[in-house]
């Protein structure tokens, strides 16, 4: 895969301009040209339920946002606004860090696509999605 022009020290800057990514913790770990991952660490705020110490699905849909969104930067150089958001949710996410990976599935000049999937501290995937980025320069 081509490399992105965009660095980890960059995507990592475009991430914390975003008052709730540096809520969330979101850490860049690697670029290349349409792909990106992520990793985020436990706050206890992010629980749903804290007598089992469970992650809010919430967190696990705006990871899939944002990780996604982040990808379609690594190939546009810029973030965009979400048009539409699926998540799944595959098992609880309990206590732990998390990793996310992002890939674009398509760039296109109005509207781009791309998926995410987050994996709990054990690797295993807890949540996936999709998301539409506006990615029209006009409009953005």
């Amino acid at each position: 895969m081509q490399a992105s022009a965009l660095t980890v020290d960059e995507m990592q800057r475009m991430a914390d301009r975003c008052p709730f990514n540096a809520w969330l913790g979101l850490r860049i770990v690697t670029v290349s040209y349409g792909e990106l991952r992520a990793a985020a660490a436990w706050r206890d705020e992010m629980m749903g339920a804290p007598e089992k110490k469970l992650i809010h699905g919430g967190v696990l849909a705006a990871l899939v946002d944002a990780v996604g969104d982040y990808a379609v930067a690594t190939m546009l150089g810029y973030a965009s606004p979400t048009v539409d958001l699926r998540t799944d949710y595959h098992r609880v996410a309990a206590y732990g860090s998390l990793t996310i990976a992002g890939t674009v599935v398509k760039l296109g000049k109005s509207v781009s696509t791309a998926d995410a999937s987050v994996f709990d501290k054990d690797g295993k995937l807890v949540a996936s999605g999709r998301g539409v980025y506006l990615t029209s320069r006009s409009t953005t």
